[in-house]
C-alpha cells in the first residue's frame, strides 16, 4: 500500500482580528461642531459603531 502524506494545516490565530475603523482601539475621532453654521472646532473620542468599543472585527 502507498502511504499518504498530508500537508501540515496552517496554525490558526488565537487573537480575534483589530478592527478596521478604529485600529482596534474602540475609539474613532469625531469631529465637534458649533454655533448657527456648524463649523468645526475640533475633535473628540467617540465610540467606534462597527466594533460597538470592543475593537475587534464583528465579520471576522
Amino acid at each position: 500500500m502507498a502511504t499518504r502524506t498530508t500537508k501540515p494545516k496552517p496554525p490558526t490565530s488565537t487573537e480575534p482580528a483589530a478592527c478596521k475603523p478604529c485600529g482596534g482601539t474602540g475609539n474613532v475621532p469625531t469631529t465637534v461642531r458649533v454655533g448657527r453654521k456648524r463649523r468645526p472646532v475640533g475633535q473628540q473620542d467617540g465610540l467606534c459603531l462597527n466594533c460597538l468599543g470592543s475593537g475587534t472585527d464583528p465579520n471576522a
